[in-house]
């Protein structure tokens, strides 16, 4: 039986339209980076046969909003099958703590992966509406599994992050990185390997 994982990935969130733009304006790439094909691209290929990965384009990422990925966030959630994997990269991880915290999941979940995650609390950190509570043990109760990578020199989501959530989640599996930065590299093989380690 294939084993079905959907994948979120990350955005960008902010106070003010006007600092969106600022960003717009100021956010320089070079050709390289519009190239470039990260680890949640490759994450299908590299899983192999047997594992079939859903990466769904978040809305609005660039500026996002909750209540907007909440939507299509469950509307996606609706066509899978029981006993997925859920993985969240940055704002895709904190968007999957909040959802599970706070709702009652339709589907059974086998296990959840949060790979450099904010730990966003009112007043703590600069996204918006995507504010979780403290108590998270909703998120708990509801997969058999989690398991949280960070690396101590990410320069997004601070290390710290990962303590809170490690305080929050006594029960998940904790992995350090020392050099991974915010994980945009081109492949991922402790998570890769994790995720062929389930039953």
């Amino acid at each position: 039986m294939t084993q079905q994982i959907l994948m979120i990935h990350g955005g960008n969130a902010f106070k003010t339209h006007e600092e969106y733009i600022s960003y717009l304006q100021n956010k320089e790439f070079t050709l390289k980076e519009l190239k470039f094909k990260d680890w949640k691209a490759n994450l299908a290929e590299d899983l192999g046969s047997g594992h079939e990965v859903f990466t769904p384009r978040m809305p609005n990422s660039q500026n996002a909003r909750y209540a907007e990925w909440k939507i299509w966030f469950e509307k996606v959630l609706s066509l899978l099958d029981d006993n997925l994997i859920l993985i969240g990269h940055s704002l895709g991880g904190i968007c999957i703590a909040k959802y599970l915290s706070e709702n009652t999941s339709a589907k059974k979940i086998k296990a959840t992966f949060l790979v450099a995650a904010p730990f966003n609390t009112a007043g703590k950190h600069p996204l918006v509406d995507f504010i979780i509570s403290n108590d998270i043990s909703g998120l708990a109760d509801q997969v058999g599994q989690i398991f949280l990578y960070h690396s101590e020199d990410d320069k997004v989501v601070p290390y710290s992050n990962f303590k809170d959530y490690t305080k929050a989640l006594p029960m998940a599996e904790g992995k350090i990185f020392i050099d991974a930065g915010h994980f945009h590299q081109t492949h991922f093989p402790q998570l890769v390997e994790d995720i062929k380690s389930l039953n």
